[in-house]
């Protein structure tokens, strides 16, 4: 499923290039998340849904590709993240180890308030899905207790809606402030990120900070994903 919104997002601009008006870019970043993973058991051996707070805790690097098409009056985009994480903790009665293979894809369409393309106010809405695969592994301090593990692979669909502004600073540079969130098949997610644009050759330079933050209600179990970081891409325009 998940390669199959992977590749649907990547093909997303060629279903409007006869569209020879608008105006595209594409652009691969390297992200450095810090990431929080909070793990609820509701099943043995976790007592009364106990929570395993920072079940994976550490910074990694995460990649993205951001697809958009904008013309006068309408625009469209797509996002793709994904993660591969492993990590261990001791807890007072027992160690954990942690599995997450995690991707997000986005598909929204985009309307420009702006009077210019690619500047000014956008309001945006569309589908935000995720795919999660978890692997737990539970042992417990005593020797008498069983080792308990469970996989878990599910997806989430939310409806996306969000707004961003795009500003010129200067020839070069520009500034975008982006903010949304999500409802629906998750208890809800929300993103922020800050981006300045530096225009140099066939595109531009983006440098910025982004969070996402998300609560997925997995079979017989909560987690609690949070990613905050810094970013850095190149967006190729034509």
């Amino acid at each position: 499923m998940a390669a199959g919104l992977v590749a649907l997002a990547l093909a997303f601009p060629t279903t409007l290039r006869a569209a020879d008006s608008w105006d595209w870019s594409v652009a691969p970043y390297a992200w450095a998340p810090s990431i929080g993973a909070d793990l609820r058991e509701g099943q043995p051996p976790a007592e009364s849904r106990q929570a395993f707070n920072d079940w994976i805790d550490k910074v990694d690097f995460a990649f993205l590709g951001h697809v958009e098409g904008r013309g006068d009056r309408f625009g469209m985009f797509g996002d793709v993240i994904y993660l591969a994480l492993s990590d261990s903790h001791d807890y007072p009665r027992l160690r954990t180890e942690g599995d997450l293979d995690a991707g997000v894809v986005e598909l929204a369409a985009v309307l420009p308030l702006g009077e210019r393309r690619f500047e000014g106010l956008d309001l945006f809405g569309g589908l935000r899905y995720f795919d999660v695969s978890t692997k737990a592994t539970f042992d417990p301090a005593s020797d008498l207790l069983p080792v308990v593990t469970r996989d878990r692979d599910e997806g989430f669909y939310d409806f996306l809606f969000g707004a961003r502004y795009t500003m010129k600073l200067s020839d070069r540079w520009g500034l975008t402030l982006r903010g949304d969130g999500s409802t629906g098949d998750t208890d809800g997610s929300w993103s922020a990120n800050a981006n300045l644009q530096y225009h140099a050759g066939p595109g531009f330079w983006v440098f910025g900070y982004r969070h996402l933050q998300v609560d997925l209600p997995m079979r017989n179990s909560s987690l609690d994903l949070t990613l905050s970081g810094p970013q850095v891409g190149y967006a190729f325009t034509f």
